[in-house]
């Protein structure tokens, strides 16, 4: 299905060095956020006790805050968990409490508000070691795959290429990552699997690009560099929106029925499919065009011709 056509290929690299600058604005602004405002980690990496319970009817999540915090619990995150009846109650760790008694400290706290009881289905209390080390594995994860990538589009197209691609994942990454920073979302475990979705996401994209980046410099020979990326682009252009626009109809399904569970993940994919189809564009080719990429980088090596061998009885 085609949604768009083109009699000639759009000029996008008349625009690649606005975008570079904006993009590298954004990756400035991002760094200032974290510098400033950090990150709002969530309990899966900071530690803290997540309690499940469940009520006999309806849960009033505004009142079930309210006793919390009356009860000296301000900072607890209450949510939906599943039906109107499980809700999960999570809460930073605390210094002043013993962890061992939190739950019941909590359900009792419930029931005293409660005409009916309330029952716990599951306490779990995640540590400041577990968490940090989380930390540390995610960030390895991120870098793992980086540097996988890396490699592979190095030996399957080429190098200018390869730094292309990875400049444009870390583009993608920080900017995500900044966003969250700037508006103080919790950036939990679900996140990150939403970060390490779009570094997959994002490099599909781009390899989609780069392959018809070598299709073109191999069958256009009398245009130039430019023109021939501007073509590569066009061409993949149907399939570009009609893969962002399915993908972004899931993650609104998944944002706005998936519950406050899922919120942060299809955010930070929502965005990141946003900012992964504009820097496939504007960032992992306009680099490699920057570095000096050319036809005869892209070409096939010629034959090796051996030694005595006829070469024109072979013709």
């Amino acid at each position: 299905m085609r949604i768009f056509y083109f009699s000639q290929p759009l000029n996008f690299m008349r625009l690649k060095w606005p975008a570079i600058v904006l993009s590298c604005l954004l990756i400035l602004g991002s760094f200032v956020s974290f510098a400033t405002k950090g990150i709002n980690w969530g309990l899966d990496f900071t530690g803290g006790t997540v309690i499940e319970v469940g009520f006999a009817q309806p849960a009033d999540l505004p009142a079930v805050r309210q006793t919390l915090t009356t009860a000296g619990y301000g900072d607890a995150v209450v949510q939906l968990f599943g039906t109107s009846r499980d809700v999960l109650i999570r809460i930073p760790l605390r210094t002043d409490i013993d962890q061992s008694v939190l739950g019941d400290n909590v359900i009792k706290t419930l029931n005293s508000a409660q005409t009916e009881p309330v029952t716990m289905r599951r306490i779990e209390f995640v540590g400041p070691s577990v968490g940090e080390e989380l930390k540390e594995d995610g960030g390895l994860a991120m870098l793992v795959a980086l540097i996988g990538i890396l490699l592979y589009v190095t030996m399957r197209f080429e190098w200018r290429l390869s730094v292309g691609a990875v400049m444009a994942l870390f583009h993608d990454v920080t900017l995500t990552m900044g966003l969250f920073s700037v508006l103080g979302l919790e950036f939990d475990l679900t996140v990150l699997a939403a970060i390490l979705a779009l570094i997959g996401y994002s490099i599909n994209d781009t390899i989609v690009v780069f392959d018809r980046i070598r299709e073109s410099f191999r069958k256009l020979r009398d245009t130039s560099v430019d023109d021939t990326i501007n073509d590569a682009i066009t061409s993949t252009l149907n399939r570009t929106v009609i893969t962002s626009l399915t993908t972004v109809l899931v993650l609104v399904v998944l944002f706005y029925m998936g519950g406050a569970l899922i919120h942060g993940f299809a955010t930070a994919l929502l965005f990141g499919i946003a900012i992964g189809t504009y820097s496939s564009v504007y960032v992992a080719s306009a680099i490699a065009e920057i570095l000096g990429i050319s036809r005869e980088d892209m070409l096939p090596p010629p034959p090796i011709e051996k030694e005595g061998e006829n070469t024109d009885a072979l013709l």
